[in-house]
């Protein structure tokens, strides 16, 4: 299957084309964003990461990052679980505008719903593959908050090319990560005769 060019920030129309199971290569800017971010966000809305976020790529990672004389080298850069930003997600993409949700392991209903009201996607990574995933990341383009959050809790704002994953939620209301719970949930409850 041919991988889908998205270059982000990217428009409603889109977002709203892709369907679970598509897979996908990202062009442009993408902001990380872990649980102390999802929360610093909920909390005071920072204007400063407004701009990248908006029709933009939101990457739950927390990079491992290398210090040069240019600035900074990302050495990894993995997924990270995306169901503990659940709380806070919904809120983050109707303030920010964020069209894509980078993450492994799927996100639950609110999300879900948000990504079909707002039209927006979730994009599961390959878990394990942060090394390959850091060579996609072609130039760091700014960091916010790194003082107060630390290195994989700041805000990273990076440039990327061909950074890949699949549509796991989508627009339309899909989820695989649902799928795939209610079939294993009938084939649990067969082999146990319930």
């Amino acid at each position: 299957m041919t991988a889908k060019r998205i270059d982000v920030p990217t428009s409603q129309s889109v977002v709203r084309a892709l369907r679970v199971g598509d897979e996908v290569e990202l062009y442009g800017t993408i902001v990380t964003a872990r649980d102390a971010a999802h929360k610093l966000m909920v909390e005071s809305w920072p204007e400063i990461v407004a701009p990248a976020l908006r029709d933009g790529a939101i990457y739950h990672c927390g990079p491992v990052m290398k210090k040069t004389a240019q600035g900074y080298e990302v050495v990894a850069a993995g997924p990270t679980t995306s169901i503990r930003e659940e709380p806070y997600e919904t809120a983050v993409m109707e303030r920010y505008g964020v069209r894509l949700v980078i993450g492994k392991g799927g996100m639950g209903p609110a999300t879900l719903a948000a990504c079909h009201n707002l039209g927006a996607v979730y994009v599961h990574a390959v878990g394990g593959a942060a090394v390959a995933l850091a060579a996609c990341i072609k130039k760091v383009e700014a960091v916010h908050f790194l003082e107060e959050l630390g290195v994989p809790e700041a805000f990273w704002v990076l440039h990327v090319e061909a950074l890949r994953g699949v549509v796991t939620m989508d627009a339309a209301g899909h989820s695989l990560h649902e799928e795939v719970y209610r079939t294993s949930k009938v084939e649990r409850d067969r082999l146990l005769g319930v």
